[in-house]
């Protein structure tokens, strides 16, 4: 949504596609997962009153209006994507089915995974995890609007630091806010790596990818404590 308070900003939808692209030329397969936030967050709308399953579902539905915008965007600037989605919509995006998602990669398409796992309770996070397991990502990319993993929020404490290199059992102990508790044990008991770092600084992704220090990188608590 960029700078506005809702909805989908054209500049940035093509930013990050053109972005993706590149990094997508240079022969990595890749993968999003994208929420729905910017259109509707359900968990913002169970506090409020409404049945936290009917809540999940509408938010489910806005990660799907996202994917088909960043398809959009994707192939007006010659990428080949496919939207796969947890609810069953044929008419604007593919069922989930896991051995296809992984053929669709290997023929060289952008996979957009949408409408998280299919179920409410769960959250984006956890999705991505599972959706990266499933098919054997290499990595995680957690992109946010900070620069990773800090000691505190640096939007409001301006002695926050950041932490370059954790292992999963700091961010469960000291609650950092990487991802939810349920996605990092995920990430801990199959030693999925995630990298977080800030999207909103242009060439970030490619950076990422190609192997320079950008943000944080949560990785296996052995791994870590080794060094």
């Amino acid at each position: 949504m960029g700078q506005a308070g809702y909805g989908i900003d054209p500049d940035v939808l093509h930013r990050v596609s053109q972005e993706v692209k590149e990094v997508h030329d240079l022969g990595v397969e890749v993968a999003l997962v994208v929420g729905g936030g910017n259109i509707f967050r359900g968990l913002k709308a169970s506090a409020g009153g409404m049945d936290r399953a009917s809540a999940d579902y509408m938010g489910m539905l806005a990660t799907v209006m996202n994917a088909v915008a960043l398809q959009d965007a994707m192939e007006k600037i010659g990428a080949f994507t496919r939207v796969i989605s947890a609810i069953e919509m044929r008419e604007v995006a593919e069922p989930f089915i896991r051995r296809r998602a992984i053929r669709h990669l290997e023929k060289g398409r952008i996979v957009i995974f949408a409408a998280g796992i299919g179920q409410p309770f769960f959250t984006t996070d956890t999705a991505a995890v599972m959706r990266a397991l499933e098919i054997q990502a290499d990595v995680i990319m957690k992109a946010t609007g900070v620069g990773g993993v800090y000691t505190a929020d640096p939007r409001k404490d301006p002695n926050a630091v950041l932490i370059p290199e954790l292992g999963y059992m700091r961010v469960l102990q000291e609650e950092l806010a990487v991802m939810d508790a349920s996605a990092i044990s995920l990430c801990k008991d199959n030693r999925l790596p995630i990298m977080i770092f800030n999207m909103t600084e242009p060439g970030n992704i490619q950076r990422a990818v190609m192997g320079e220090r950008v943000g944080s990188i949560v990785r296996p608590d052995d791994e870590v404590n080794a060094k």
